[in-house]
């Protein structure tokens, strides 16, 4: 579980910031579901920045999920081919 620490943290100061009235990432993606009118560049640069550790903490879980990345050939017991 140690490797959910980080990224949590990431997701509950930046994915939630700021807190009052409304966290950014609600707030843009209610603007996109609504259809983007308006948007500037940086608006999505906001949605991407406030949405970056959500993303990194979905592909954590993920690993975790499937046993991490390249677990499966560590625990294989290496191929010998006859001569």
């Amino acid at each position: 579980m140690q490797r959910y620490a980080y990224p949590l943290l990431a997701c509950l100061t930046l994915g939630l910031a700021p807190f009052l009235p409304e966290p950014h990432l609600i707030e843009k993606i209610r603007w996109v579901a609504q259809g983007a009118q308006g948007m500037a560049l940086i608006d999505w640069f906001d949605l991407v920045l406030h949405g970056s550790p959500w993303v990194w903490l979905a592909v954590v879980a993920g690993q975790h999920a499937i046993g991490g990345v390249g677990s499966a050939q560590r625990d294989e017991q290496p191929r010998v081919r006859p001569d």
